[in-house]
Order: C-alpha cells, then structure tokens, then sequence
C-alpha cells in the first residue's frame, strides 16, 4: 500500500509522487500539489478534517478525502 497525505501524522514530511487528477481540483494542482514537490502536515482540525499542509511554501487546507488521492514518499529523518 503507497503512503499518501492523508497517512502523515503532525509534522510528518513527504515528497509528492504522483496526484491522480481526476479527484483532484485544478485550483490545488495550480497551488503547487504536484509531483516532486516537498510536503508537510502542519496540523489537523479537530475531527481530522480538514488537514493543514505546507507544500513548498505555500500553505493549504484540504479535505482528508481529497489527500487520500496525492501519493508521496514519507521522508525519514536520519
């Protein structure tokens, strides 16, 4: 199973692999929500929704269901 955003705990970071396009607004793909890009969770609501990312600098509110559908690779701190 592929980690995606909605699998990170509070500031946890990623690496965006790949965004399935069809569950996902134009307006987050223009906001940055693509592949390569570095993302982090900033914080939750308080019934987990919606989560706070920073992706690259630019910082975002979007639904947990909408996150299940952007993959990443977790980075792990050495």
């Amino acid at each position: 199973m592929q980690d995606t955003i909605a699998h990170l705990k509070r500031g946890e970071k990623g690496i965006i692999v790949d965004v399935s396009s069809i569950h996902i607004p134009l307006k987050l793909l223009e906001m940055g929500c693509l592949p390569g890009n570095s993302v982090e969770l900033v914080q939750l609501a308080p019934f987990q929704d919606p989560m706070y990312l920073n992706i690259n600098g630019t910082h975002l509110a979007i639904r947990k269901e909408t996150a299940t559908h952007i993959l990443i690779e977790k980075i792990t701190h050495e």
